[in-house]
């Protein structure tokens, strides 16, 4: 081959090359960069208490909708009382899909878990059939990737004697960094209802024991963090369609009784949790670190 039929074939394919790289770095730049932050393994929010079809959700949800379009997710953690008042399927179009009609247009995924008001209609057995709520049974776990998620029926009614024996087991096999329990009701809470005695007693330790860095309910119409404790930190999420006064206590880091819902991004040596009112605006930052006293 001849010395100049050499040198085109190698400026031929530097010049190919360069295109490839060019048009990377174009595609690049397309990319909206606050979808994709370094490190980050999940991104998910969560939300309580939603289920009236009234004016303060439709707000609430707008927010969600105006957040994933910032910042993508497919995931929401929907922590109970998801139709109002009883529990009744029949609502389901009025309470939750036009409300989140956008976000579900998008592929987000709800996954529930039963509040009280819930179980006023046939114990919530339609709610549990319904696809869209995503339970795989009054009690569940799931995974979204170094994330394992155990939602739970916290209601008086529930088959607590089985119930904590599997959360136990399920516990004690996981292999997750990280480990999010939900449920409807509160442990520690500075609201109408306050905190409850037999909840610290019987979680406190159990969450402890196991590494469970991050519990998540509703029940309480406000939004509230606490410090961590004993290694867990406690979130109320439920001012997402109405909202009731909040106090503090020792152990809170923030509390309002703002419209809202949190948002979470998980790494692997921290979640960072921000709560995100009707107005768009992020009111409450925090950090969760994989591991604490």
């Amino acid at each position: 081959m001849s010395l100049k039929r050499r040198q085109f074939l190698l400026f031929s394919s530097l010049s190919a090359l360069g295109a490839v790289i060019y048009a990377g770095k174009s595609f690049s730049r397309q990319i909206n960069p606050k979808f994709a932050k370094k490190d980050l393994l999940l991104r998910f929010v969560s939300v309580a208490d939603t289920g009236t079809g009234a004016k303060g959700q439709y707000s609430v949800a707008q927010a969600m909708t105006n957040y994933h379009s910032k910042k993508l997710y497919n995931l929401i953690v929907l922590a109970g009382d998801n139709i109002y008042n009883n529990g009744e399927i029949e609502k389901i179009g009025e309470v939750f899909e036009r409300p989140y009609a956008a976000l579900l247009k998008r592929n987000v995924k709800f996954q529930a878990c039963l509040g009280n008001h819930d179980i006023r209609t046939a114990n919530g057995e339609k709610q549990l059939e319904y696809p869209g709520f995503n339970m795989k049974g009054r009690y569940y776990t799931f995974s979204r990737g170094l994330v394992q998620f155990f939602a739970l029926d916290t209601n008086g009614n529930a088959d607590w004697k089985n119930q904590l024996s599997w959360l136990e087991q399920e516990l004690s096999r996981s292999k997750a960094t990280w480990k999010v329990v939900f449920g409807h009701h509160p442990i520690y809470a500075s609201g109408v209802y306050g905190s409850n005695p037999t909840f610290i007693k019987t979680f406190t330790p159990l969450f402890q024991k196991y590494g469970v860095q991050l519990y998540i309910n509703g029940h309480e119409h406000h939004y509230e963090r606490t410090r961590a404790i004993n290694g867990t930190t406690y979130i109320i999420c439920g001012a997402g369609a109405g909202n009731r006064p909040v106090g503090k206590n020792e152990w809170t880091q923030y509390s309002t009784s703002n419209l809202s819902f949190a948002a979470y991004e998980v790494y692997a040596d921290k979640i960072e949790v921000s709560a995100i009112g009707i107005d768009n605006r992020v009111f409450d930052r925090g950090i969760i670190p994989l591991k604490s006293t």
